[in-house]
C-alpha cells in the first residue's frame, strides 16, 4: 500500500488520499446460500426476470455484513429465518463475465457462499415464496446444474458443495473455479450423475435363497477413513470390490435390498494398497459421512452409515475426522 500524505509536493509512491481512493478497483459484493436435501440434491428457485435457475441470495446494500446479506435474502425469498456463519466459497466474478448487458456497466463482483446446511422435509415444507421475484424451488442432482444454471453460477455451486464435502474451510474461486484445487475439484467429482442405489438396509450376512448383484467392501485405513474409487473419465464414485485390496477381518457389514437382487457390503481392514492396477480410476480415503455425501443412497443410508461405524469400532479403529479426501500414491502404500 502506497504511503498516503496530503502534500501535493511529496513525490514517489506518495498519493493524496483522493488518489489512493480513485486507484482502487470497485466490485459488486453478493452472497448466496448453498442447501441440500437429505439426498443430496441442491436447492435452486426459479425467478421471473431470467430463465435460468439461481441458488438463494442476491445483493448485499451498502454496510451490510454478508452473512447478514444471507440471512436477509433467506428470509425474504423463501420466507425461513435462519443465520449461515460458515462460509463455502468466496468468488471473484470478472467484469466481462458473460449476461451482463453493457449499459449494466458490470464492474465484476466478489460473491460469498454459505452453507444452508441440509433441510428435513419439514423446513423444505415451510419455504414461503414472496409474492413476486421467486416463483418455486426444485432440489436438483449436482450434476445437473450446468444444464439448469448459468455456467459460472454452476461451476460456483458445485465448487461450494466440494468445498462443504472437503471440510477443509472455503474455497478460494475466480469464475467459479478454486485457484487451489482439492482431489474432489481435480477429478471433477459430482460433475456426472450419481448411480441411485436405493432400496432397503439390512445388517449382516445375506441369506442364501436371495440373489446377489455385486458385493463391495468398506475397507478401512488404520486412520478410520475407508477406500474409495473414482473414475478419472467421469468423477463418478463408488465403493471397492470386497476382494480388491490386501484386507483383514472381513466381516459381512449388510446389504441393501432393491429389485429383488441383493447389493452385498463387506466391512475389512487395509493393511496395503497394491500398486493401482486401472489408470482409469483414481484411490483416494475418505470418511464414510463423505462416501454418503457422494452417493445416492436413499433414505437408507443412514441406517448403512451407523452399521458402517459399528463395523469400524468391532475393528478397534478411531473414527477419523473430517478432511480433504487424499488421492493415494499408483504405486501402492503399506500401513
Amino acid at each position: 500500500m502506497p504511503q498516503l500524505t496530503d502534500d501535493p509536493e511529496r513525490a514517489g509512491t506518495w498519493m493524496t488520499p483522493a488518489e489512493y481512493g480513485a486507484s482502487r478497483a470497485v466490485l459488486w459484493t453478493g452472497a448466496t446460500v448453498l442447501v441440500t436435501d437429505p439426498d443430496g440434491r441442491v436447492l435452486v428457485q426459479s425467478v421471473d426476470y431470467r430463465r435460468d435457475r439461481l441458488l438463494p441470495g442476491g445483493a448485499v446494500d451498502a454496510g451490510e455484513a454478508p452473512s447478514a446479506a444471507a440471512a436477509r435474502e433467506m428470509r425474504e425469498e423463501l420466507g425461513i429465518d435462519g443465520h449461515y456463519p460458515r462460509g463455502l466459497a468466496v468468488d471473484w466474478v470478472p467484469a466481462d463475465a458473460p449476461g451482463f448487458p453493457p449499459e449494466m456497466r458490470f464492474p465484476g463482483e466478489i460473491l460469498h457462499v454459505y452453507d444452508g446446511g441440509t433441510w428435513t422435509p419439514e423446513r423444505i415444507g415451510s419455504v414461503r415464496l414472496p409474492a413476486q421475484e421467486v416463483t418455486g424451488i426444485d432440489f436438483a442432482e449436482p450434476a445437473d446444474l450446468p444444464a439448469l444454471m448459468d455456467a459460472g453460477d454452476a461451476r460456483r455451486a458445485l465448487s461450494a458443495l466440494r468445498a462443504r464435502v472437503n471440510g477443509g474451510g472455503p474455497a478460494l474461486l475466480e469464475d467459479g473455479r478454486p485457484t487451489t484445487p482439492t482431489a474432489l475439484d481435480r477429478l471433477g467429482v459430482l460433475r456426472t450423475r450419481r448411480a441411485p442405489q436405493h432400496g432397503t438396509w439390512h445388517p449382516g450376512p445375506v441369506p442364501a435363497h436371495l440373489p446377489v448383484r455385486d458385493r463391495t467392501g468398506w475397507l478401512f485405513a488404520p486412520d478410520g477413513r475407508v477406500l474409495l474409487l473414482v473414475a478419472r473419465a467421469t468423477g463418478a464414485v463408488h465403493l471397492p470390490s470386497h476382494r480388491a485390496e490386501h484386507a483383514v477381518a472381513a466381516v459381512p457389514l449388510g446389504y441393501r435390498y432393491a429389485d429383488q437382487q441383493a447389493h452385498a457390503r463387506t466391512a475389512a481392514r487395509l493393511t496395503a494398497l497394491s500398486p493401482a492396477a486401472d489408470p482409469a480410476y483414481a484411490r483416494l480415503l475418505a470418511t464414510p459421512e463423505q462416501v454418503r455425501e457422494l452417493s445416492d443412497w436413499g433414505p437408507a443410508g443412514r441406517h448403512e452409515l451407523a452399521s458402517v461405524h459399528a463395523a469400524r469400532a468391532h475393528l478397534g479403529l478411531p473414527a477419523p475426522p473430517r478432511t480433504p479426501p487424499v488421492e493415494l500414491p499408483e504405486q501402492g502404500l503399506r500401513w
